[in-house]
C-alpha cells in the first residue's frame, strides 16, 4: 500500500483489495476511530501502516526524481497501473446492473475529467512550494482519502493539486536531515509539509474508512459505480507527453518574476509543464508501457483472488 500510494494512477486500497485483506482493514480502521480497541483490528493496523510508512520514507526520493525527469514514461506506466484496477471494480459489482450504478459512474468519470483537464490547462509545474500549512492539510485529506478507496489513487489526487512532488520531496528532505542530524533542515520541511499531511491523512482515513463502511452496506452498486467512474476518468489527466520546460528570464513563476539568478537555483520541478508531438518511437514505447502497468496490477489483482 505504501509504495503504491507513492505512484500516482495506483490505489493503495486496490493493493489491499488484491491482498485479500481489504474489509479487514476497513473495519479496523473503523473500530478504531470509533474507539473499539479489538486485538485483532489492531494488529491488522499496525502491521500495514508500519509497512506502509518504511515504504513511502525509502522511496519517495526516488519516485519524485522519476516523474520529474522521465515524465512521459512515468506516465505511460500510470495509465496502466490505473487502467489495471477496472477488473478490480467491476468484479466486485453484483449484478444486474442497474441504470443508478452507470449514472453513478459518469458522475464519478466527469468529475474526475474535469479536474484533469482544469490541471492540464492550467499547465503547472508538478511541485507548489509555497501552498501554506491549511493546503499541505486538505492534501493530506483528499490524498489519504483516495489512498483506501479501491481504485481511486492518492498521489493522483495529490498531483493534480499540484502538490505531489512538494510532498515527496518534502518527505526526502526529512528523512535527509534526520541523516546528517541538521535540526535547522530539518524544521522547515517537517513544519511546512510533513506534519500539515500526516495530520491530514489521519483525518482522511478516519472520515473515509467509516464513511465507506455505512456506503458500501447501504449503497454498494452506486458507490462501486462512482469508484469505477473515477478511475477511468484519472487517466485525463495523466496524458504522458508533456514535459517539464526551463522557463525564461523575466517569466513569472509563482507570481515572481524570474531573475537570472532566481532562474539558476529554480528546480526542475518547479518548471511549467508543456506539451509535445511524440515521436513513434515514445508513442509506441508509451503504449508498451501502458501494456505492461496493465498487467502488473492484473497480476497482482489475480494473485490476491480468493480461490
Amino acid at each position: 500500500m505504501g509504495l503504491a500510494n507513492l505512484v500516482p494512477g495506483i490505489s493503495g486500497g486496490t493493493m489491499l483489495l488484491a491482498a485479500g485483506i481489504y474489509p479487514h482493514f476497513i473495519r479496523a480502521v473503523a473500530d478504531v476511530t470509533t474507539l473499539k480497541l479489538r486485538r485483532q483490528s489492531l494488529l491488522v493496523l499496525g502491521i500495514v501502516v508500519s509497512a506502509a510508512l518504511v515504504a513511502i520514507v525509502g522511496f519517495a526520493g526516488l519516485v519524485k526524481d522519476f516523474v520529474v525527469e522521465h515524465r512521459w514514461v512515468a506516465y505511460s506506466i500510470f495509465i496502466g497501473l490505473t487502467l489495471g484496477g477496472v477488473p478490480v471494480i467491476w468484479r466486485l459489482m453484483r449484478r444486474p446492473l442497474t441504470p443508478a450504478v452507470w449514472i453513478a459512474a459518469l458522475c464519478g468519470l466527469g468529475g474526475m475529467a474535469a479536474l484533469g483537464i482544469s490541471q492540464a490547462q492550467g499547465h503547472a509545474g508538478t511541485g507548489a512550494d509555497d501552498v501554506g500549512f491549511v493546503m499541505m492539510f486538505l492534501a493530506g485529506v483528499a490524498g489519504a482519502s483516495a489512498m483506501i478507496l479501491p481504485g481511486v489513487s492518492g498521489g493522483y489526487l495529490l498531483l493534480v493539486l499540484g502538490v505531489y512532488v512538494t510532498i515527496l520531496g518534502g518527505i526526502e528532505d526529512v528523512k535527509l536531515a534526520l541523516k546528517a542530524g541538521d535540526m535547522a533542515a530539518l524544521s522547515d520541511p517537517l513544519l511546512g509539509i510533513v506534519i500539515p499531511v500526516g495530520l491530514g491523512v489521519v483525518v482522511g482515513v478516519a472520515l473515509v474508512s467509516n464513511a465507506l463502511k455505512w456506503l458500501l452496506a447501504r449503497y454498494e452498486q452506486a458507490t462501486l459505480g462512482v469508484l469505477l467512474g473515477l478511475l477511468v476518468g484519472a487517466v485525463v489527466g495523466l496524458w504522458p507527453f508533456q514535459r517539464g520546460e526551463k522557463p525564461a528570464v523575466g517569466d513569472v513563476i509563482k507570481g515572481r518574476v524570474l531573475t537570472a539568478q532566481s532562474l539558476a537555483e529554480l528546480p526542475a520541478k518547479d518548471y511549467p509543464t508543456v506539451f509535445f508531438d511524440p515521436g513513434a518511437g515514445q508513442i509506441a514505447g508509451a503504449l508498451g508501457l501502458i501494456v505492461a502497468g496493465f498487467l502488473a496490477t492484473s497480476l497482482v489483482a489475480r494473485l490476491g483472488r480468493d480461490p
